[in-house]
C-alpha cells in the first residue's frame, strides 16, 4: 500500500519530467534518420511484405486466414515488448551521469523509454489498419476491445523492464543473456507460423507465454472481426500484474544501491 502511494505521488510530481524524457527519447531515436518517424510505418510494412511472400504459401495448408494481418499483428506486439523491455533494461546505466548528479525517482528513466517505444507501437498500428483495409479484413466495433490486450501488453513490458533494469545494474551480462532469451521467445511465440503446427505435447509452453494470449486476442479482432475469448486473456492479465508488482518491489528494494554500481 505504501509502495503504491509513493509510486502515484512521484508519478504526479515528476510527470512533466517524464514527458520531457519521452520526447527526448523519440527525438534521439530518429535524429539521424533521413526518413524520421516515417520509418515506424515503413519498416514493419516492408518486413511484412517480405515474410508474407516467403511464408504465406508455406502455411496456407494450415488454415491461416489473412496471413499479412496475422503476421503483422504478432510482429508488432512482439517488437514492442522486446524493444521496450530491452530499452528499460539499459535505462539506469544509460542515465548514470544524471542519476549521480540530481535526485529523480529512478523508475522514471525506465518508464520513459518504455512509453516512447509504446508511442512508436501505437503509430505502427496505423500500418496494420491500412493492411487490414487492403486485405478486406472486417472493421467492427470490437476493434475498441483491443485496448484491453494492449494495456495488458504495456503492463507486462513495464514489469519486465523494471526487473531487467534492476538486474542489469548488478549483473552486466544480463544484456547478452536477455538478447538470447528474446530470440528463443520469438521462435517460441507463433508470430510468423501458425500455432497449430506445434505438437500437442509442447502447447503448454504457448499457454504459459503471456504474449501468446495477447497476440491471439488481437488477431481475433483484427482478422475475423470477432470478440476474443476473455479466458484467453486471463492468464496474460494475471501474469502481467504479478510481473509488474514483482518489478516494482525489486526495483524499490534495490534502487538505493544503484549509485554504488553504475
Amino acid at each position: 500500500m505504501i509502495l503504491d502511494h509513493r509510486f502515484i505521488a512521484n508519478f504526479k510530481k515528476y510527470q512533466f519530467l517524464l514527458n520531457q524524457l519521452v520526447s527526448r527519447d523519440i527525438k534521439i531515436k530518429y535524429r539521424r534518420s533521413v526518413l524520421g518517424i516515417f520509418w515506424s510505418f515503413l519498416e514493419p510494412l516492408l518486413t511484412m511484405i517480405v515474410l508474407t511472400i516467403i511464408f504465406s504459401t508455406l502455411f496456407k495448408g494450415f488454415g491461416v486466414s489473412n496471413y499479412p494481418v496475422y503476421l503483422l499483428t504478432g510482429r508488432l506486439i512482439f517488437t514492442f515488448f522486446a524493444s521496450g523491455s530491452s530499452a528499460a533494461m539499459r535505462s539506469i546505466r544509460g542515465n548514470a551521469s544524471i542519476i549521480k548528479t540530481i535526485y529523480v525517482p529512478k523508475y522514471i528513466y525506465s518508464l520513459a523509454v518504455i512509453i516512447s517505444n509504446f508511442v512508436t507501437f501505437i503509430l505502427s498500428l496505423v500500418v496494420l489498419l491500412l493492411v487490414m483495409l487492403a486485405t478486406n479484413a472486417p472493421f467492427t466495433i470490437y476493434l475498441v476491445l483491443t485496448i484491453l490486450p494492449i494495456m495488458v501488453l504495456l503492463v507486462l513490458t513495464i514489469g519486465a523492464g523494471l526487473i531487467l533494469a534492476t538486474f542489469n545494474v548488478f549483473f552486466r551480462d544480463i544484456e547478452h543473456l536477455y538478447g538470447v532469451f528474446l530470440t528463443l521467445l520469438m521462435y517460441a511465440t507463433p508470430i510468423f507460423y501458425p500455432a497449430s503446427i506445434v505438437p500437442e505435447s509442447w502447447r503448454f509452453i504457448q499457454t504459459l507465454n503471456p504474449l501468446f494470449g495477447i497476440i491471439e486476442s488481437c488477431r481475433s479482432v483484427f482478422i475475423f472481426g470477432t470478440i476474443y475469448d476473455p479466458l484467453q486473456l486471463l492468464w496474460p492479465a494475471v501474469s502481467s500484474l504479478i510481473i509488474l508488482l514483482t518489478g516494482l518491489f525489486v526495483f524499490y528494494k534495490s534502487q538505493d544501491k544503484f549509485i554504488l554500481h553504475i
